[in-house]
């Protein structure tokens, strides 16, 4: 399994990654920024295990995302 970290600090609420994976980031509208659905802070990011067939819309949020807060292991 890969996990998806997000560094939420550093999103601007774009929300490029809840149009690429809805089902994965939804937009906060506490705070204007993006939630990585599901999702258990550890340290100072947001980790999610995800599946392999899950990985490439993932991988697309991670990669339009500006401010890079977003990554695939």
């Amino acid at each position: 399994m890969k996990k998806v970290y997000q560094r939420r600090e550093k999103c601007i609420g774009c929300a490029y990654c809840v149009s690429i994976a809805p089902g994965f980031w939804a937009m906060n509208e506490r705070d204007g920024k993006c939630d990585l659905l599901g999702s258990h802070l550890l340290k100072k990011e947001h980790v999610l295990e995800i599946f392999e067939d899950e990985v490439e819309q993932n991988r697309k949020a991670a990669e339009i995302c500006p401010t890079n807060c977003i990554r695939i292991e």
